[in-house]
């Protein structure tokens, strides 16, 4: 299985220009000699992950089921799936403006402190607007380093907030930095939860460069894809527009994670990569 990178810079990584969020996630960040080694070996070491790919989940379901979620069935089409951590931000609106005129459905795993709670009409409006709102956890804690209630704790706050904004309660989550284990399987199970992971990364949490931000994009994506992104970032959200003209002119069709899993959907407790 190729090795994920973190989601989240450690501070030997980070660009010397940083702004609010992105600056105080790069604090929280384990001080790892190098964050990407930490992960690889969470997931590619003892601690082995094991993940379902989105065609897995569709072969899954009943043969001749009907995809349930939106227009294009990815049993069929060229799917792939574009996912946003760590929002909302001061640039989200401008994202949801992008989203909107491309026709893109999208894929939000949300923070909650500082983030739902700061920007509760930016969470109202992509459901509104029909894309999928998961949680990126409370606070951005590694959940493999913390208790069973902390976990809890870091993964019930952000789905009441959720509900209680847009009326659907979350059935996906990300955990942050991609760290997980099976006792985070295990409570994820007891609270309705999948684990989504990813399969493409700009890795913009080190550069403000939107044509490098594109470029590793376009150079990592394939069919059934999870393109993982933060809007947080300042060089991101100029991005979009590019990456999303150049997949459709490859063929992809971009659809959310459900909708990348449909006919089949995420199970609670399973981790979700292509």
């Amino acid at each position: 299985m190729p090795l994920l990178t973190d989601t989240i810079a450690t501070p030997q990584h980070a660009p010397r220009k940083m702004h609010g969020t992105g600056r105080r996630l790069r604090r929280r960040a384990m001080p790892l000699a190098a964050g990407a080694v930490g992960l690889a070996l969470t997931l590619a070491g003892c601690a082995q992950v094991d993940t379902t790919s989105p065609s897995a989940a569709r072969a899954k379901a009943a043969h001749g089921a009907p995809a349930k979620f939106g227009t294009a069935d990815c049993r069929k089409a060229k799917c792939i799936a574009l996912t946003f951590d760590a929002g909302p931000s001061e640039n989200s609106a401008r994202l949801l403006d992008i989203l909107k005129e491309k026709k893109v459905p999208a894929t939000f795993f949300l923070l909650g402190k500082r983030h739902i709670e700061k920007y509760p009409e930016l969470v109202k409006r992509m459901a509104a607007e029909g894309h999928e709102v998961a949680s990126h956890t409370w606070d951005h804690k590694i959940l493999t380093k913390i208790s069973d209630k902390e976990i809890r704790e870091e993964l019930n706050r952000p789905d009441e907030a959720i509900e209680k904004l847009t009326g659907h309660k979350p059935t996906l989550m990300r955990p942050p930095q991609g760290r997980t284990d099976s006792n985070v399987h295990e409570i994820c199970k007891e609270l309705g939860l999948a684990e989504v992971l990813w399969s493409v990364t700009a890795k913009d949490y080190t550069t403000n460069d939107s044509a490098l931000i594109t470029k590793r994009v376009l150079d990592q994506s394939s069919r059934d894809g999870i393109i993982l992104l933060h809007d947080i970032y300042p060089g991101t959200v100029p991005a979009v527009p590019g990456i999303i003209d150049a997949l459709k002119q490859r063929g992809y069709v971009f659809v959310t994670v459900p909708q990348l899993l449909a006919p089949g959907k995420a199970e609670p407790g399973k981790v979700y990569r292509p």
